[in-house]
Parts: structure tokens; C-alpha cells; sequence
């Protein structure tokens, strides 16, 4: 698999966008996310190295879905081939989601391939209030779901659970993939 990851000129210029629209300032966004203030800083300069963790915090603290802050404009046919795309890496679990599409305006959904490796478990914080995620696994075995009752699901099982509250993600077997559906209201 590639690991392109999310262009960084892409990230820090929504950022930019997404902070200027909430009114926020450098400070204040990064008290919301719970990072430095150098972090931030760092990411809207197009530099750093930003974890799943970090992006999420800030989609949160912004009040938009994850990709919103990792997805380029796409042109109208879009074709991503396997081990393409824009792959963000956990930075305390062997987890890596690839968005596949996002979001249009109107619509409330963002897809991805989760690559997931046994290990430490993605353990996630709520997201966005309202927020219901759909997984179905493609290959291998994942303990996934809210925390506090997850679930152990094989090829082809389908789970869907609120991502509101917090959540994990924990591969069982090497070589596990997970197709995630996150809806937004």
C-alpha cells in the first residue's frame, strides 16, 4: 500500500478555511482540539506531521467531518485504485484510513478503507453529535463498535453503530480491511 498520506499544502489550507469560517482564532481553536498552539500553527503552515488523532480533534473542535480537513476538490469521475489515496496514519494504533469520498455539500456522508493491524486498539473519541458509522469488513477480523460493547466481525459482516460516543477499532487478524461509512447530520 501506498502510504501517500494527505497532501500537507491540502490540509493547512483547510484549516485556514475551516477556522476562519468558525471565527477562531490560532489560540482558540487549538484549546478546543486540546494541542499546542505550535501544533496548529505548524499544520497551517503546511508542515508537521499531523495523526488521525490530531485531525480529528480539530474536525471536532471546527465542528466538520474529518474530511473536510485531509479531501482536495475532486474532479466529476474519480477513480482511486487500491493502495491510492489520501491515507492518514494513527499515531497510537497500526490504523490507517483512507478517505474515499467526502462529503459534497447537501450530502452527509464520508466514505474510507480502513487498513488495521493487531496491536493497540483505535480507540476514538465521540465525534460530531449525531454521527452513525457503518462498517463492513473485507478481509480478516476486527473487535469494533462503542466501547463499551464491541463487537467481533469477520468478512462480509456489517455493523453500524453511533459515532458519538466513544468507540474502538482493534484488528483480530494480519492484513484486516474495514470499509467505513460515516454518516453526519
Amino acid at each position: 500500500m501506498s502510504n501517500t498520506g494527505a497532501p500537507l499544502d491540502v490540509i493547512a489550507a483547510s484549516l485556514r478555511r475551516e477556522r476562519d469560517r468558525a471565527g477562531l482564532s490560532l489560540s482558540e481553536l487549538a484549546k478546543r482540539a486540546g494541542i499546542a498552539k505550535s501544533t496548529l500553527s505548524q499544520l497551517e503552515s503546511g508542515s508537521g506531521n499531523p495523526s488521525v488523532e490530531t485531525l480529528w480533534a480539530l474536525g471536532v473542535a471546527l465542528g466538520v467531518p474529518f474530511s473536510r480537513l485531509v479531501d482536495p476538490p475532486t474532479p466529476r469521475v474519480r477513480v482511486i485504485r487500491a493502495g491510492e489515496g489520501p491515507s492518514i496514519h494513527s499515531e497510537r494504533a497500526h490504523y490507517a484510513a483512507t478517505l474515499l469520498a467526502s462529503c459534497p455539500p447537501g450530502v452527509r456522508r464520508d466514505i474510507y478503507v480502513l487498513d488495521v493491524e493487531p496491536g493497540s486498539p483505535r480507540d476514538s473519541e465521540p465525534h460530531m453529535a449525531g454521527t452513525v458509522e457503518h462498517m463492513i469488513v473485507s478481509r480478516g477480523r476486527v473487535l469494533a463498535g462503542p466501547s463499551d460493547e464491541p463487537v467481533e466481525l469477520g468478512p462480509g459482516d456489517y455493523l453500524v453503530f453511533p459515532g458519538d460516543v466513544p468507540h474502538t477499532c482493534s484488528a483480530l487478524t494480519t492484513g484486516t480491511s474495514v470499509v467505513l461509512v460515516m454518516e453526519h447530520v
